[in-house]
């Protein structure tokens, strides 16, 4: 019997696991709060406090996704750091480079420059941050995984829910000082990063480094690096992850400035939708989604082909509907089942790499791979979705309709895809199987003689 059905709790919420856990959890989410998490429900205001254009705002979005091309290398680096080192390094840098974008008023250039530099950050921190989680989520059985990274996105959603809900809250009260709000709370959420990098130094615990008998470490890290290219199954589990992530990209625009441009809801109140298709569902997608995948699916790329699916029929059902005002009621209760579809994928979106038992030297890069190709459509999403609203700037609701169609195309190709993937883990698991049974039976032969 695991140690996991014992004590009846999943292994990251036993004693001196579970601070460590919530430490890499938000930590993970502290590293965007003055940024990225404010893409969700304020993305427009976000943009005028920075004086810059949805197209601007698409190109910094697409030079962060240069993370894409530094995922490879920062599999090495994640196989020779520990997960606490990394983490440590890359809150010092998004508290400087924070600071320079928000005290300094940079011209656009820079700022894109400073994109550059999170890229490479970027690369190297998350799949630290999932590689944490998925040792302190280690046990004899697979079950528990799942509900780690689902609560990993619970949690990092529920710190974006409540940092961003603030905002909003002041909004209402001051709609017409929007771009000092922002700026005052951007300052303020950077400042966050202090105490979190002292819990941790405090809490997070040292993670094994890739050695090898002869070799140096970095050599080693290499060629863990080079077995994990060569698994077909991270690969297949990296396209459908790519799928959903690109969902979540586009999910970012068909809510509060989907509201905002169609259908000219306010601000506040468009921000206030946002926060909930973005934030509130996420929470509770994060929690449902592991539980799911862990114990009803038995698996999460079932619960991610499942999701997928999903996605690409409410878009459908969307794309049907006359955009109108009478039609406004309908189209919010898609979205928000686009929304809670897209997040029950996200939540466990690395989690099937995390079950191919990989050894914990080289689950590092194997994340980073899975990394490279999961968000690889930050490179043109945001891109695109920039370049069709502003070009659609008389009609934005022609522009969300092409948004809505693509959507919904990417994610059959990732539901088939998954699909896929979960056929060919069973046939591994046969094998498995297989053999096992072989050997207790040669085992049982041999004692009996």
């Amino acid at each position: 019997m695991s140690t996991r059905s014992a004590l009846g709790l999943p292994p990251f919420m036993r004693k001196g696991r579970l601070v460590p856990f919530l430490t890499v959890a938000v930590s993970g989410e502290v590293l965007y709060s003055a940024f990225e998490a404010f893409k969700g429900a304020l993305m427009i205001p976000l943009q005028e406090m920075l004086g810059i254009s949805q197209t601007q705002f698409g190109l910094l979005m697409t030079y962060v996704g240069l993370a894409l091309f530094f995922y490879l290398p920062a599999g090495w680096i994640n196989n020779r750091f520990r997960v606490r080192t990394i983490i440590l390094c890359s809150l010092g840098w998004r508290l400087v480079t924070y600071l320079v974008l928000f005290l300094l008023d940079p011209p656009f250039g820079l700022m894109a420059a400073i994109a550059v530099t999170w890229a490479i950050v970027d690369a190297i921190v998350w799949p630290a941050v999932a590689n944490g989680v998925c040792v302190l989520a280690a046990d004899e059985d697979q079950k528990g995984r799942g509900l780690a990274m689902g609560l990993l996105e619970s949690i990092r959603r529920f710190v974006e829910f409540a940092l961003n809900g603030i905002v909003i809250v002041v909004l209402m009260f001051l709609p017409d000082a929007t771009t000092t709000v922002m700026r005052v709370f951007a300052i303020a959420y950077t400042l966050l990063i202090v105490p979190m990098m002292i819990a941790v130094v405090r809490y997070v615990p040292d993670t094994r480094i890739a050695t090898q008998a002869r070799a140096s470490h970095s050599v080693a890290a290499l060629k863990g690096l080079l077995h994990v290219l060569s698994r077909p199954r991270i690969w297949l589990a990296g396209i459908a992850a790519m799928t959903v992530y690109w969902a979540d990209i586009n999910l970012m625009y068909v809510s509060a400035p989907y509201l905002q441009q169609v259908f000219h809801v306010s601000t506040a109140m468009s921000g206030a939708f946002g926060l909930l298709n973005t934030g509130l569902v996420a929470i509770v997608a994060g929690v449902v989604s592991g539980i799911v995948s862990d114990y009803v699916f038995k698996s999460s790329t079932r619960m991610m082909a499942v999701a997928l699916g999903c996605v690409a029929v409410t878009c459908g059902l969307v794309l049907l509907l006359p955009v109108t005002r009478v039609m406004i009621i309908p189209i919010l209760v898609l979205l928000i089942v686009v929304a809670l579809a897209t997040f029950l994928g996200k939540s466990v979106i690395l989690a099937p790499i995390g079950e191919l038992e990989l050894p914990e030297e080289i689950a590092g890069s194997a994340m980073a791979v899975g990394s490279f190709l999961a968000y690889a459509s930050i490179l043109w999403g945001y891109n695109l979705n920039g370049y069709l609203l502003d070009s659609h700037a008389s009609d934005p609701a022609a522009g969300y309709r092409i948004i809505f169609m693509i959507t919904a195309g990417v994610t059959v190709i990732g539901c088939a895809t998954a699909v896929i993937l979960d056929r060919v883990n069973r046939r591994a698991a046969m094998r498995v199987d297989t053999v096992d049974g072989a050997a207790d039976a040669d085992d049982r032969t041999a004692a009996d003689s």
